[in-house]
């Protein structure tokens, strides 16, 4: 067994242990030493069984995790091609896991860190699960926020366990990753003990469990609430697809929709085996086709880059900078985004100074940070010691002289040039000469905020999005003339609070807020073009996107946009180009200035809200003055009364009006487009950053991998019939697919959807 990862310990007792450490890797992750020396070692175990050597089985890792899962740096490349090799290869490790579980004897898990994954569905195979109660670990099966199901017997073992219910919404659809408390209260776990224990208290359950086995390996085992053909469940069993379809609203992501049906197939069957191999079957689906590797390569790939410093700059000597470890910070501005980034930032353990134009300002920001931590405690998120230290961490203040000892000083105030200047003379003179200057603004040019700066070497871009407390990422701004070393303290800074970085370059609106911005516009271009404003909504929830345009503009406020615009067609000017808006800013000034609409804000907007702020639908208006003041004719979008049920889509050629699936792919293109030129425009610098930046900060769909892999993968769907004259070799996949696409959508919409060169190549 010299080439076999898992090592094989004997006591006295006949309990064998087995350690997992694979020495290719940092990780242990189911490639093929795994494979291969898990049937090595299954056969060995059954063998010492029959000859009554082998009482009970402890598994455990000599990693600082326990497993990290499937190995996705091979599952990314799997084609369809690969499918039946890959469904005999996955059969014969259930197989073998399948021979472990049923040897006759107590077999235990001793997870000494995170299982997720592969890695639970090993534990899942063991008949007990024991974890050590060590910081930051985690357990679940998140598999379907890769586009996956599991495949290593996780749906069946789970559905077994809890019930389908429990099973679907609880763990698979969901993806959540517990603690070791809520892994133990959700059943997935059976024990939590101190890490020095771990050992000792699997081998004393195996003493006291001799005749240890899974419950459906026993006679007279029922599944918990019942089988699909039990009456009380099948009462419910039609609900589910609409639960999952609400949970996705409507979007192309065939993951969840496989775990259902893998599932409740699987409830259907008795032997464990099949129930295993229907599994396998859907598992396969999903890892050869596209939207895998599209949820693979982002929040796996790009997401491990960004969060590992892989836009973090070097030296010249190629060395790294050194880290920096931020124990100050000034915020100055104490509104919303101040209150937000202070109460992060003390999270983080950092103290903070909160600076604002009077104390009482100041203490209303602090104010915030308060109710997020009474919120916590009510929900037993925290404890009133830890409350109490992280509010202590927060000095409100009016006073500059506090900012005197700080490592990092952070300018959050109105988003105003002039003003931006004014503050910042006032912060040079306050702070030391080794503080990072940081600025929080979504849209204006950082080198042109740095003029109002001595240091300018020092001034960076910090552009938080809101709320602050709950969005993952920053998006990190380099000027013309910000020093490297700085870009790497920013980036330090931003991993302390455990945000997600991206990096980009200067630019009007930079990528986040320029991207964004095509696709509201979009949005409205369909409403000026006659599009019933419901329609537009549902196009974009089928699309994917977390929040439909019409509702994401009224919560970033018209007042805004026509702030945006303004200084957008101010640029084009002065550039010399001719900008075509399709009368958005027509339609913009008639919400503001004739129907008093700006947005959620103010209570309405293009939606109605009542007294809470909540929305009560779409304001009547948009089909009655609106389109009366500006001359709109309205047109019928052919299924899309269809897509306001949450149907799915099947377009048809309407005349001349678009079809629901044109509307989609107008907004996915308009915003890939954008990032192309981003990337062009050295804005951006990595593929990461663009997909990264696009799903988590203006919530490009997650389907898609981000806005760059979805030029790259592209999959042209079902409901965009070919053009009459396309031959057999007309490109619908890939950039290929992609530039035709796009130039299809050009010739019915506008020149703003033609491919750029760069992607012709």
């Amino acid at each position: 067994m010299s080439d076999n990862i898992i090592a094989w310990e004997t006591d006295g007792n006949g309990v064998v242990t087995l350690t997992i450490d694979d020495p290719s890797s940092s990780v242990n992750t189911m490639n093929d030493a795994f494979r291969d020396s898990v049937k090595e070692t299954a056969e060995k175990l059954q063998s010492g069984v029959e000859a009554g050597d082998v009482k009970g089985v402890v598994i455990t890792s000599a990693k600082k995790t326990f497993f990290a899962g499937g190995d996705i740096k091979s599952m990314i490349t799997a084609t369809p091609a690969d499918a039946p090799a890959l469904q005999k290869q996955i059969d014969q490790m259930k197989a073998d896991m399948r021979t472990i579980e049923t040897l006759g004897v107590p077999v235990v898990a001793a997870l000494n860190g995170t299982a997720l994954g592969g890695g639970l569905e090993i534990a899942l195979a063991t008949h007990h699960r024991i974890a050590a109660d060590t910081r930051g670990a985690k357990f679940g099966l998140p598999e379907v926020t890769l586009g996956l199901l599991p495949g290593g017997g996780g749906v069946a073992r789970v559905t077994r366990m809890l019930g389908i219910q429990d099973a679907l919404m609880k763990v698979l659809t969901t993806g959540r990753q517990f603690s070791a408390e809520a892994a133990k209260d959700t059943g997935l776990i059976d024990e939590i003990v101190p890490a020095d224990q771990l050992i000792d208290a699997a081998k004393a359950w195996i003493a006291s469990e001799p005749d240890a086995s899974q419950p459906w390996d026993r006679k007279g085992y029922r599944m918990p609430g019942g089988t699909p053909t039990t009456p009380a469940l099948a009462a419910m069993l039609p609900s589910f697809p609409a639960n999952v379809t609400k949970q996705i609203k409507g979007a192309p992501m065939p993951a969840p929709q496989a775990i259902l049906s893998a599932a409740v197939e699987g409830a259907q069957l008795k032997r464990f085996e099949d129930a295993t191999a229907v599994e396998t079957r859907w598992f396969v689906s999903l890892v050869t086709g596209p939207t895998s590797k599209n949820m693979m390569q982002a929040f796996f790939f790009d997401l491990n880059h960004c969060n590992g410093g892989g836009s973090r700059p070097v030296q010249e000597d190629g060395t790294p900078y050194p880290k920096t470890e931020f124990r100050k910070v000034g915020v100055i501005g104490a509104g919303m985004m101040g209150a937000g980034i202070a109460y992060v930032a003390a999270k983080a353990g950092i103290e903070v100074v909160l600076k604002d134009i009077s104390e009482e300002n100041a203490q209303k920001g602090k104010a915030y940070s308060e109710g997020l931590e009474a919120k916590a405690l009510k929900r037993g998120k925290t404890t009133e010691e830890k409350s109490a230290a992280l509010l202590g961490r927060i000095t409100p203040t009016a006073d500059y002289a506090d900012l005197s000892d700080v490592d990092l000083v952070i300018e959050a105030v109105f988003e105003n040039t002039e003003l931006k200047h004014k503050v910042f003379a006032e912060i040079e003179a306050a702070v030391p000469s080794t503080a990072v200057l940081g600025s929080n603004t979504s849209t204006l040019p950082i080198t042109g905020l740095a003029e109002g700066v001595d240091r300018q070497n020092d001034f960076i871009g910090l552009h938080f999005f809101s709320p602050v407390d709950k969005m993952p990422l920053i998006e990190i701004i380099s000027g013309e003339k910000t020093d490297p070393a700085v870009l790497a303290k920013a980036l330090d800074f931003a991993r302390q609070i455990r945000k997600t970085p991206i990096v980009v370059n200067d630019s009007r609106g930079f990528f986040t807020s320029r991207v964004i911005g095509t696709v509201l516009n979009e949005a409205m271009r369909m409403l000026v073009e006659g599009v019933d404003p419901a329609v537009i909504e549902a196009a974009g929830r089928q699309a994917g996107y977390p929040a439909p345009q019409l509702q994401l503009q009224d919560e970033l406020n018209l007042k805004l946009a026509r702030k945006i615009g303004a200084e957008t067609a101010a640029a084009a000017k002065a550039a010399g180009v001719s900008v075509d808006d399709g009368g958005v800013n027509a339609l913009v000034d008639a919400m503001l200035d004739d129907f008093d609409r700006p947005g959620k804000l103010e209570g309405k907007g293009f939606y109605e809200y009542d007294e809470n702020g909540r929305r009560a639908g779409l304001w009547s208006g948009l089909r009655g003055e609106v389109r009366d003041k500006l001359g709109i004719t309205p047109v019928t979008v052919p299924d899309g009364e269809a897509a306001t049920a949450g149907a799915d889509l099947n377009s048809t050629t309407g005349d001349g009006a678009p079809t629901l699936n044109d509307l989609i792919e107008r907004m996915l293109f308009i915003e890939a487009l954008e990032t192309q030129r981003c990337i062009d425009e050295n804005v951006l610098t990595s593929d990461a950053d663009a997909n990264i930046g696009s799903i988590l900060g203006i919530g490009y769909p997650a389907w898609t991998g981000g806005s760059r892999q979805f030029i790259s993968n592209y999959a042209r769907p079902a409901a965009a019939p070919l053009p009459a004259d396309a031959g057999d070799d007309y490109p619908t996949s890939g950039v290929a697919g992609f530039v035709a696409r796009a130039e299809e959508l050009a010739t019915a919409y506008g020149e703003r959807f033609a491919p750029l060169e760069s992607l012709k190549g």
